[in-house]
């Protein structure tokens, strides 16, 4: 029978774009010192948990995190990382970059909201991005179907290549890929939710099903 199989998705730490609260999708930002700070207590919260393999978008900012997670992690030495662009953000096209406010606010209003609170109370993650593809006036960014096509292919390269093995799996990426990743496999969860730089999610497989087993985890943070 093979072994189970965990997921471990990590957010990025804090960049200067998440720091000045502008949207970031393809657009990298290096990570603050204290976003630094923060992946290696998260780092240090995961030590003791070995890890058969490594990947991460493609973009610097999960590259760093994956770095500094595998430098503290007591079984990461020789561990190789394996960057993926299906793993990347949302594109977000025109928007991105721009302050995050500004930035829900238009797309709310081209899509018949009053304001990007009323948006975000009827629009679950699949029509918020489908919005911003609506209100982009170039076209650019991603409707879900184009993101999830691509995030789909790096997912299932993982699922594939070690489903039969099982262990525990390092993957870092972006708050809106993660989360559209439970979204889309563990439907008991519903309710919308935001996780926090470097917090550790734990999807789990076994038997053909997935399991959420640890969402928006930051309690495991060591510090020094």
């Amino acid at each position: 029978m093979p072994e189970k199989l965990a997921l471990y998705f990590v957010r990025h730490g804090q960049t200067y774009l998440n720091k000045n609260l502008r949207m970031q999708g393809w657009a990298d930002t290096p990570l603050t010192p204290e976003g630094s700070n923060k992946v290696r207590e998260s780092g240090r919260g995961l030590s003791d948990t070995e890890f058969v393999a490594a990947y991460s978008s493609d973009l610097h900012r999960t590259i760093a995190t994956a770095e500094i997670l595998l430098h503290e992690n007591k079984h990461g030495f020789g561990l190789q990382l394996e960057p993926r662009k299906e793993f990347r953000e949302t594109f977000f096209g025109s928007f991105e970059g721009e302050k995050s406010d500004v930035a829900w606010n238009e797309i709310a209003r081209a899509n018949g909201y009053a304001s990007q609170e009323d948006f975000f109370a009827h629009e679950d993650v699949r029509g918020m991005m489908n919005a911003t593809k609506k209100a982009d006036p170039t076209g650019d960014a991603e409707d879900f179907m184009t993101f999830w096509t691509r995030v789909e292919q790096g997912f299932l390269h993982v699922i594939n290549r070690h489903r039969d093995t099982g262990g525990n799996i390092l993957i870092v990426a972006h708050g809106n890929t993660i989360r559209n990743i439970v979204h889309e496999l563990e439907p008991s969860i519903t309710e919308s939710f935001v996780l926090d730089n470097a917090s550790v999610t734990v999807l789990v497989y076994e038997k053909g099903l997935f399991k959420v087993e640890r969402l928006n985890d930051i309690s495991h943070f060591t510090a020094e």
